[in-house]
């Protein structure tokens, strides 16, 4: 009897040997699979930035997905951290086509089918540096610091070190919102921050877009 169970043992320390070792060499391939894919997204990101450049844009991002041997290559411009307003689908449109063109004359691409989307930041992006903050004055928004409690208010300037807004005091539900006396916060101070949706603001980038589409949604789609 106690042979038997000595065997059930080893056979079962076996079985999770096995298993650890599977769930190390999958971890493993996964692991090297985003490193792979974070160096194609840098390099495809110095080969399209001219590109965004010569439209007046700035090259947000470049994501890249795989789905077995087909990849989405995800593409986000924004304005310069000067400008007003957003991307429209007239200049998404317009420079989807130059972006797709420098993708099919890729000299080191390996000719993997690929889709290439492209589209512009979402009111929703975090505001993770200085030039997300300066394209977000004028706009409510909401702060969680390291320490303390959250700050909503309307952004009013960015500096080298930090921003400073206009908070808006709690006051009674169906009450006009009362502004407080302004607050700088330092960026090493901020855990996060996020633009809040104003049906104001949406009205206005509304009329900004000839076509009426929201331009914080807009994206364009090429095949290859």
């Amino acid at each position: 009897m106690s042979v038997l169970l000595d065997d059930n043992i080893i056979e079962w320390e076996a079985a999770m040997a096995v298993r650890s070792g599977n769930e190390k060499h999958a971890s493993s391939r996964k692991s090297a699979l985003e490193a792979e894919l974070q160096a194609e997204a840098q390099r495809l990101r110095t080969r399209l930035q001219p590109v965004v450049e010569q439209h007046n844009l700035y090259l947000e991002d470049v994501d890249i997905k795989v789905a077995g041997s087909h990849r989405t290559v995800h593409v986000i411009v924004d304005l310069p951290e000067d400008a007003t307003g957003s991307v429209g689908l007239d200049v998404i449109s317009a420079i989807s086509t130059d972006l797709s063109a420098a993708m099919d004359s890729d000299p080191d691409d390996d000719d993997r089918p690929y889709n290439l989307e492209i589209s512009s930041p979402g009111v929703s992006r975090p505001l993770t540096e200085p030039r997300h903050w300066r394209r977000s004055v004028g706009r409510v928004v909401e702060v969680k610091p390291v320490t303390g409690d959250v700050v909503v208010g309307r952004l009013q300037d960015v500096t080298a070190t930090g921003i400073r807004l206009i908070p808006h005091l709690p006051v009674k539900k169906g009450m006009k919102p009362k502004q407080g006396d302004p607050l700088a916060l330092e960026f090493s101070k901020i855990r996060k921050g996020t633009v809040q949706v104003e049906f104001a603001h949406l009205e206005d980038e509304h009329h900004e877009n000839s076509d009426g589409a929201d331009p914080d949604i807009s994206g364009a789609v090429h095949h290859a």
